[in-house]
């Protein structure tokens, strides 16, 4: 197993000390390590210089999808030989099964997958179990139950080019692994038959299988791209996974519906003791109409609450995650950790309290309790030996010691400079702040501390002739992009927001940050989130912060001292190597959606009207654009194109 990392550029800086101490405190077999490096320093090239020096996989956390996605493709850039996954939660919607007692209100469960993602956790899986050379980028979605590791690799089978099998007996094997038959359409977890041939759409989404029989022998196995059949390459063997993470062998289902029966009489007599007999009758209907299901097909709707009694599961024991299917001896890096261990932390209790009103009032078996994401000690001991990563770690990882810091940027470039200014004329005074930048072409950030300052002080300054946009949670995902590539290319002179200006963007045109009201203290007004915030102004080399108050807190003093800090330390060190800080220079992207030429729903009534083509040639060519943008995990053009194809 290796490594071979790729990339332009060397360790530079304080790079080569972080990667040599963290590498070195690894082979020194210790648990918890912190990598404290500031905005721009290259944090992520260091953590990939750390799985290159130890050879060994690594699982990488990270608070949300979109900074998940970043990592994913800069790691893939790193290691194009080795196996880069990524692995989040597959919801584009999920609304999760509720009751609200005051109001006798119930509410089921309602969630929409994303089909491609759902493939790229299968190919996560997968290749956790056959690969050594992995690496698997994660949201916190790797702390909810999956299907056991055991069972999927269980239920998978090698096809071998000369081995006696009849097409009926795979047939069988294929809907032991819940694959479908589906003659029609070509989709992941689907197979085929035409004459003597099989062909088997795998669950990863990205490849087919074509088994080609003589009798009662398989005279060939072909594997290629999932749409392209005249790619298709013979293979000596290739191993089947199922096409769901949740498999059960037929024995396990009949063990767990005698405990689910039990578990019912128990629970409804108790209920009935305690004056419920509605909840009772309700849990009975419920809970039998379930055990029908899993008697009749072995799945039933929500057959995730019987999690514990199908995998045979003791009260309380942990649940089998995406974790369980890492290698032995992997490294896991908690990027962001100052937010994705509260995260982590926070799951499992707020899982348990809306299910604990399910399980009170004849919803849900009290087992369904154990369908729930790690707590915080299983998550612990399941990951092993741990890098947390971030710019402000928290008391808890500092706690743990071990420390490596890295300040120097590559660049030279120097943490800002900050002030702090009285609040009474604070929107006048940004506006004046904002003016000076705009005549420099350089770019502003405000934090205002509600969506509603937000847009109010937004509308102000652009009836003062500047060019301004607001920014907050309210603002659709695909518009924030776009907001923000405005605001690089200079068709907007700053923007508006609350603390959604902080971890993941990547800014180098901001010279100056206003903070506004900043004695405030709470969430968007403490140590972490000032750093973090100042952090952004830290690509430009004229970097400024202002803070407005009218009195100085204590996490004002803290952050403008460590911010000094980094700043002095930074200075010394470019002196020392003689070393001019240089503007960071970055490519503005396409926009999200940029294409070989965008389909939308226009173009298939003109298409319609003026072209002789088929509705079927229509069909591919949208479908082809709609799998090119989900590869370059463009998602909300993906399901626009969808959309699209079902109009079709």
């Amino acid at each position: 197993m290796s490594f071979r990392l790729v990339s332009q550029f060397k360790p530079s800086g304080d790079q080569p000390q972080a990667i040599e101490k963290l590498s070195r405190g690894l082979q020194d077999d210790k648990q918890y390590q912190t990598l404290l490096g500031v905005t721009g320093s290259g944090k992520t090239f260091t953590m990939a210089n750390i799985i290159a020096n130890t050879g060994r996989p690594a699982l990488i956390l990270s608070h949300n999808k979109t900074l998940a996605a970043q990592l994913y493709e800069e790691f893939k850039e790193f290691f194009p030989d080795s196996a880069v996954h990524y692995f989040v939660s597959y919801y584009d919607y999920y609304q999760p099964e509720a009751y609200m007692p005051n109001t006798d209100t119930y509410i089921e469960k309602d969630a929409k997958i994303n089909q491609f993602i759902d493939e790229l956790r299968h190919a996560a899986t997968q290749a956790a179990l056959t690969r050594k050379d992995l690496i698997i980028v994660a949201s916190v979605s790797a702390i909810y139950g999956i299907g056991a590791p055991e069972a999927y690799l269980d239920f998978s089978f090698i096809m071998r080019r000369g081995e006696r099998m009849s097409l009926k007996a795979l047939s069988g094997k294929l809907a032991e692994l819940q694959y479908i038959r589906n003659d029609i359409e070509r989709k992941p977890g689907t197979w085929s038959r035409k004459g003597d041939s099989v062909i088997i759409a795998l669950p990863s989404g990205d490849r087919v299988l074509r088994i080609n029989f003589f009798g009662d022998e398989v005279e060939e196995v072909l594997e290629g791209p999932l749409a392209f059949d005249s790619q298709l390459v013979s293979q000596s063997e290739i191993r089947i996974f199922p096409a769901k993470h949740f498999m059960t062998p037929e024995d396990d289902i009949k063990r767990a519906v005698v405990a689910i029966e039990k578990e019912l009489t128990e629970r409804t007599g108790e209920l009935e003791q305690n004056g419920k007999e509605l909840e009772a009758e309700r849990l009975r209907r419920r809970v039998r109409y379930d055990l029908q299901m899993l008697r009749e097909t072995g799945y039933t709707l929500g057959i995730e609450n019987y999690s514990r009694h199908l995998a045979g599961r003791a009260p309380g024991e942990p649940p089998t995650t995406m974790i369980d299917y890492m290698p032995k001896g992997f490294i896991t890096f908690v990027d962001e950790s100052h937010m994705t261990l509260p995260q982590i932390r926070g799951m499992q209790a707020g899982d348990r309290a809306r299910k604990t009103t399910l399980v009170d009032f004849g919803f849900r078996l009290p087992s369904a309790l154990d369908n729930r994401p790690l707590t915080f000690d299983e998550f612990k001991k399941k990951v092993g030996q741990t890098i947390f990563v971030s710019a402000t770690p928290s008391a808890y990882e500092i706690a743990h010691g071990n420390i490596a810091e890295q300040l120097i940027r590559p660049t030279g470039l120097l943490d800002p400079t900050v002030e702090v200014r009285p609040a009474g004329k604070q929107i006048a005074d940004t506006e004046k702040e904002i003016v000076i930048r705009a005549k420099k072409k350089e770019r502003s950030l405000v934090i205002a501390l509600t969506k509603k300052m937000a847009e109010d002080i937004a509308e102000y300054l652009g009836e003062r002739d500047l060019k301004i946009a607001w920014l907050h949670s309210e603002v659709k995902t695909i518009e924030r992009y776009e907001i923000l590539q405005q605001l690089r290319r200079g068709d907007v002179d700053a923007v508006v927001g609350i603390n959604l200006l902080r971890e993941g963007l990547d800014l180098p045109e901001v010279s100056l940050i206003c903070i506004l009201d900043a004695d405030k203290e709470g969430f968007l007004r403490n140590v972490t989130s000032f750093i973090q915030t100042m952090g952004r102004a830290s690509r430009h080399p004229d970097g400024h912060v202002i803070l407005y108050a009218d009195k100085m807190t204590d996490s004002m003093k803290t952050a403008i001292s460590e911010t000094t800090r980094r700043r002095s330390y930074q200075e010394a060190y470019n002196k020392a190597h003689g070393i001019t800080p240089t503007a960071l220079v970055k490519e503005i992207r396409k926009p999200l959606f940029a294409g070989k030429k965008k389909i939308v729903k226009d173009d298939v009534l003109a298409m319609f009207g003026k072209d002789k083509r088929s509705a079927t040639e229509l069909k591919r060519e949208v479908e082809a654009e709609m799998l090119e943008e989900a590869a370059r995990l463009n998602f909300e053009r993906a399901a626009e194109l969808r959309d699209i194809l079902k109009n079709l």
